[in-house]
């Protein structure tokens, strides 16, 4: 019987990352840059909302999807261009999907807003900011996996239209 062959151990293959440990740092990253648009969509859809529903005395609902689709706007150019710059083929297909998908984050964030504001009575300035804080928290975990699971997929996923 041949003797089994040693595999010599160097520090360097203690500092190779493994393939789940890779995926994880990827996942973590992807997390990171998500986070980034989406909080600066938040603060968009944030000061929209106040503008309107504290500023200028427009309807809670009318304010919230108003809101919601400035920020839907501004959240597209940030993750075409920031947070899945790498993913972000531009065609007719990829930006119908986050416009459809990001149309229901917004009547999903509207929803859970009405059942806060109407259903549980969140309606003074503080308690509206809550209510609309968490419809966006809701919404934001749908559309993180939909924009990454169909709208930004890796380039060797992606159909081409």
């Amino acid at each position: 019987m041949e003797a089994a062959r040693e595999v010599p151990v160097t520090v360097a293959s203690f500092m190779t990352p493994r393939p789940a440990l890779l995926r994880l740092r990827r996942l973590s990253y992807e997390i990171v840059k998500f986070g980034v648009v989406g909080g600066s969509g938040v603060l968009v859809n944030l000061v929209v909302f106040n503008l309107l529903l504290q500023g200028l005395g427009s309807g809670a609902m009318a304010a919230t999807v108003v809101a919601s689709c400035v920020a839907m706007g501004t959240n597209y150019l940030g993750f075409r261009y920031f947070a899945y710059r790498d993913r972000a083929a531009r065609t007719r297909r990829q930006i119908l999907l986050f416009f459809v998908f990001s149309g229901l984050g917004v009547l999903m964030e509207s929803l859970l807003f009405y059942a806060g504001y109407r259903g549980a009575g969140m309606t003074g300035p503080l308690a509206s900011n809550v209510a609309k804080g968490l419809s966006i928290l809701l919404a934001s975990a749908f559309r993180f996996l939909v924009y990454r699971t169909w709208v930004f997929q890796h380039r060797h996923h992606a159909r081409h239209g």
